[in-house]
């Protein structure tokens, strides 16, 4: 989901909502430049220690789908206006964020936060790595537009989003959002090139409707944090089902 463009000339949107599905997201990955010896995406069954267990180590990052609600959009609202205005410790320079102005495309922006922020390889002269290229010295709303004017990934996007369906949906309406959580150190680690111990790292949250990359708090164990954030932040606030995670993990397909 989100607000703004319906020019549908390039990359402008709206596009077709993408499926909260491992295959598809794998299917996305590789044709945008992702080496499938490197990494996949699998699964997260529940927030449960046990069910945790099952994800293939190790989880470089985390996609989440969850329901849009009136409660949840004053909360973001709020959230955002007190960051804008009282900050929030500092977060790593170095993560690649952009904003999101194409409706529907909340699939395809977390799988670029997902893949850009993790220590996976790319096809050379790829889509992906040909988008880093030109965006990494931009600014978050300059990538944007790059991903608006060229239709490099809403044609990956349409593919992967297509993919299984019998017919495209006439109605794109939909209050389901994908948003990523990475991990990073806290700076200023990376920019100083200090060492970096699991102690050091922080749990960001990378959402393109967001007012940049939030961070969420020390981060001791990936997986085990994500899923504390989502139960006690996402989850408890809701009686809706329609939540669905995704782990990027290291390492070819099981399958």
């Amino acid at each position: 989901m989100s607000e703004t463009k319906t020019d549908t000339s390039s990359g402008g949107g709206p596009w077709i909502p993408l499926e909260s599905n491992p295959e598809v997201l794998t299917k996305w990955a590789v044709k945008a430049g992702l080496v499938e010896s490197q990494a996949h995406f699998e699964d997260i069954y529940g927030l449960d220690p046990e069910l945790l267990g099952m994800v293939t180590q190790p989880v470089k990052a985390v996609i989440l789908l969850f329901p849009i609600t009136d409660a949840y959009e004053q909360k973001r609202r709020e959230e955002d206006a007190r960051i804008t205005a009282e900050g929030q410790p500092p977060v790593d320079s170095t993560l690649f964020w952009m904003k999101q102005t194409i409706s529907n495309a909340c699939g395809t922006m977390a799988l670029l936060h997902s893949l850009i922020n993790s220590d996976v390889t790319f096809a050379p002269e790829s889509p992906i790595e040909k988008f880093i290229d030109v965006a990494k010295d931009k600014t978050p709303e300059e990538r944007a537009k790059i991903l608006e004017t060229t239709p490099l990934f809403a044609d990956i996007h349409a593919d992967a989003a297509s993919g299984g369906q019998t017919a495209v949906p006439t109605n794109l309406d939909t209050d389901l959002h994908f948003t990523c959580f990475v991990q990073a150190p806290a700076p200023p680690a990376r920019d100083n090139g200090t060492p970096v111990t699991q102690e050091g790292m922080r749990l960001i949250e990378l959402d393109g409707r967001r007012v940049g990359p939030i961070d969420r708090g020390q981060c001791n164990d990936f997986l085990q944090d994500v899923a504390k954030f989502v139960r006690n932040t996402y989850v408890a606030h809701t009686a809706s089902m329609h939540f669905s995670m995704i782990a990027l993990c290291g390492g070819p397909s099981p399958e």
